[in-house]
């Protein structure tokens, strides 16, 4: 798996991404965890084999329809990327031979999956994608019946059958061998799902939308073009290898310009699997996924929609996303960072909004994950029921300069840099600095050999400064 990849190719991954890793620790070498925070990811044909695939197609549908009493059902869809094909029908091939039923239904957001899991009642969902990431990688990642992610505990039952070369699974022949079934006009009732959700009337708002030569470039541009939107779409030929390739919402320079150049009201930036949205105002300034959900948090604290008055979000997030809250009455919980966290803690505490930075927020109300094309249409209800121009909408907070470096450190020591004492130290130091005009957030990679010095204040210069003198001094005292 991860052993081989070249030196070249391991340098090249990013951060976060790789999932199907061996790391040594202390001498000893120990299997990195296969589900990471977004289902299994890697390298597709050398960390994610078919192999691999197939294994997770049997051990997941096993893990995931063994309670029940009927012949199980699993819809299967995937992004653009040119892998997702080959890792479908292996996938698809080992729901099959442990009996259960696999729906193909091609090309989708992975909150269509999500959705469409839940419409027709069938007992799981899996999206194959590795969302922003290059065409290289791929993912897999499991829905349960309800169109929630998995818990980790079912994730690590699905992996300790993998490792135990599927012992305990028996393996039908003849009639019970499952059948696929191919499903390629389903991705309308998406459509007319978040036309639903959120029915506003776009006519006089000219729109540029970047789908990323990814999912979004059907279900977006047929939903906004039905709602009477002036559309100008951007990268919706995907080939199967130019996913995220300079474009979409990890690369927004070109949607930036295009607004300008077209004197849109706004520009919408996917990712590879539709799951997450930026945005772009009539300026060309990008507007973050804090910005966004603070201009749809207070518009739902005005309407009386917005559950608690409060917003999730994760600790990463924008502290003038704090300040905007405290300023509108509207309560910020934080989590640690990962989507599945916000989302566990909004149905274990009824709130119906959260999300992080980046631009995957959850709108819990209407779908049961991130959701970009969801998210376009309610910060698109919010300009048109006010009549105001985002850059107005997007000043209801003010976005703090950040810094953020890594500290090189060995794997098996990054959990433990509290308890060095200078370390400690210093920290205790920095945020006594900045205490009321910043704050310091330490955190260890969940993936990589790194603790990411994250500082935030009113000075660019200074917590750039301020940040890299701590990460030298955690890499030089835990090396």
């Amino acid at each position: 798996m991860a052993a081989g990849l070249s030196e070249k190719t391991k340098k090249a991954v990013p951060a976060g991404l790789r999932r199907i890793s061996i790391v040594e620790s202390g001498g000893k070498i120990e299997m990195g965890r296969m589900f990471g925070t977004d289902g299994v990811r890697g390298v597709a044909g050398s960390e994610l084999t078919i192999e691999l695939a197939t294994q997770l197609g049997q051990a997941g549908a096993y893990v995931l329809t063994k309670e029940k009493e009927h012949q199980a059902t699993i819809i299967v869809g995937c992004d653009t990327r040119i892998s997702g094909g080959m890792l479908a029908n292996a996938l698809m091939a080992g729901i099959c031979s442990v009996g259960a039923n696999a729906v193909y239904v091609g090309t989708l957001p992975t909150p269509a999956i999500a959705y469409l899991t839940r419409k027709h009642k069938v007992d799981a969902g899996v999206m194959i994608s590795a969302s922003h990431n290059p065409v290289e990688f791929n993912g897999i990642k499991f829905f349960n019946g309800e169109g929630y992610k998995l818990s980790d505990e079912l994730e690590d039952e699905i992996e300790t059958m993998i490792r135990n070369k599927m012992k305990d699974i028996t393996f039908p022949i003849g009639s019970g061998v499952g059948r696929i079934d191919y499903r390629f006009d389903i991705r309308d009732e998406y459509v007319a799902f978040v036309k639903k959700c959120v029915p506003v009337d776009l006519h006089g708002l000219k729109i540029v939308a970047d789908c990323a030569e990814g999912a979004a470039y059907y279900t977006a541009v047929k939903t906004l073009r039905e709602l009477g939107a002036d559309l100008i779409p951007i990268h919706v030929h995907p080939d199967g290898t130019n996913i995220n390739a300079n474009c979409g919402s990890t690369h927004m320079d070109e949607l930036k310009a295009r607004v300008v150049y077209e004197k849109a009201d706004i520009g919408l930036a996917f990712d590879g699997d539709a799951d997450r949205l930026l945005a772009v105002d009539e300026t060309g300034c990008v507007v973050d996924g804090d910005q966004l959900m603070a201009i749809c948090g207070n518009y739902m604290k005005q309407k009386g929609t917005l559950k608690k008055d409060t917003i999730v979000v994760t600790v990463m997030t924008n502290l003038g996303f704090s300040v905007m809250g405290k300023e509108n009455g509207i309560h910020i919980e934080k989590t640690k960072v990962g989507d599945r966290y916000v989302l566990e803690h909004m149905r274990e505490n009824g709130y119906n909004i959260g999300g992080e930075q980046s631009g995957h927020i959850i709108f819990l109300d209407d779908n049961t994950t991130g959701d970009g094309l969801l998210s376009a249409l309610h910060v698109l209800q919010v300009m048109v029921d006010t009549q105001k121009k985002l850059s107005e909408l997007a000043s209801i907070m003010e976005i703090y300069p950040q810094a953020l470096v890594n500290a090189k450190v060995p794997n098996h020591k990054k959990e433990h840099y509290m308890e060095y004492a200078e370390i400690a130290e210093a920290i205790e130091q920095l945020e006594q600095k900045f205490n009321g005009e910043g704050r310091v957030l330490i955190r260890p990679s969940g993936t990589e050999p790194l603790v990411r010095v994250m500082i935030e204040g009113k000075n660019q210069k200074e917590i750039e400064e301020e940040a890299a003198q701590l990460a030298e001094l955690i890499t030089k005292i835990m090396l």
